[in-house]
């Protein structure tokens, strides 16, 4: 098909900018020099990539797929060009997260694979969406609060550990106080929930107990509608660790069920210590949980 790496730049550019003239800025080359790249990538396909209006641009769902597997492929060319030029140290291993890492279990974790790979550096970063990450080649591995959907078939993952659900209330409100609370008492009020993470919706209430929902663009904003009074919400207990706030406090809802924490990765590995990061995780999170003085 005479498919060249420029081809495949200039779709993995399209699809990250939204619009060709923020690719054709990041990509260093006139907005008619991309058109013309994407034209002859579609009609060397002989499928249309790109759906294109006087007013919108967006990715086709053949374009979606092609777009992630040409991330991809450019990551590993590239680890490939570096790699035969000899430059000795590895990159870093990418861990991609969408709101809490692993909670309480994060700092611990990577000092210790700091202290026994030092030189092996994890590069953490905070997504939207781990899993597109690793499905791109963005990520090596990813924690994951959602079990990946029949669209990750590239992503193997492994559950490590569950998580309480939390409530999340202002400072001063009348549940603040409480050792716990019961989703019916979450149920009367209004319930903030936030786009970026997907564990907590209206279906977490009963059919006919469901409360009155507004939906907030991410964690920052959520937590400042939570302390303003504006809103309760609920979330899994990393966020407890990760984004604690002086204007909300979390406490445990006693009847909902935990939440289930994965480690994800692609089913093939671009980075050479994706395994041992598994199992240094793997076993951190299982001696984590002993009971002090309990035997190895």
């Amino acid at each position: 098909m005479n498919v060249e790496l420029r081809h495949l730049r200039a779709l993995a550019a399209i699809g990250d900018e939204g619009t060709l003239t923020a690719a054709a800025r990041a990509l260093r080359i006139t907005q008619p020099a991309l058109s013309r790249t994407l034209a002859q990538l579609e009609q060397r396909l002989g499928v249309r990539l790109v759906e294109r209006t006087t007013r919108s641009l967006h990715l086709t769902e053949r374009g979606e797929r092609l777009c992630e597997d040409a991330h991809r492929i450019l990551g590993q060319f590239d680890d490939a060009l570096a790699d035969a030029a000899g430059q000795g140290t590895p990159r870093p291993l990418r861990l991609a997260f969408a709101w809490a890492a692993l909670g309480s279990h994060t700092v611990p974790l990577l000092r210790a694979w700091r202290e026994r790979h030092p030189e092996v550096p994890v590069h953490i970063r905070r997504a939207d969406d781990p899993a597109a990450l690793l499905r791109r080649g963005e990520a090596d591995l990813a924690f994951l609060r959602l079990r990946p959907g029949p669209e990750d078939c590239q992503v193997v993952h492994r559950a490590l550990t569950h998580e309480r659900r939390m409530a999340a209330v202002p400072v001063n409100h009348p549940l603040a106080e409480r050792a716990d609370v019961a989703l019916a008492e979450l149920g009367t009020q209004t319930v903030a929930l936030c786009a970026t993470a997907a564990t907590t919706s209206a279906e977490l209430w009963p059919a006919g107990w469901r409360p009155h929902t507004m939906t907030v663009p991410g964690v920052d904003e959520w937590l400042t509608t939570i302390a303003t009074g504006a809103a309760v919400g609920v979330t899994a207990e990393g966020t407890v660790h990760q984004h604690p706030h002086p204007g909300v406090r979390y406490l445990p809802v006693r009847d909902a069920d935990p939440v289930t924490v994965h480690l994800a990765w692609p089913a093939r590995p671009a980075h050479p210590a994706t395994e041992a990061f598994r199992r240094h995780t793997e076993l951190h999170v299982a001696e984590s949980g002993r009971p002090a003085g309990a035997g190895r």
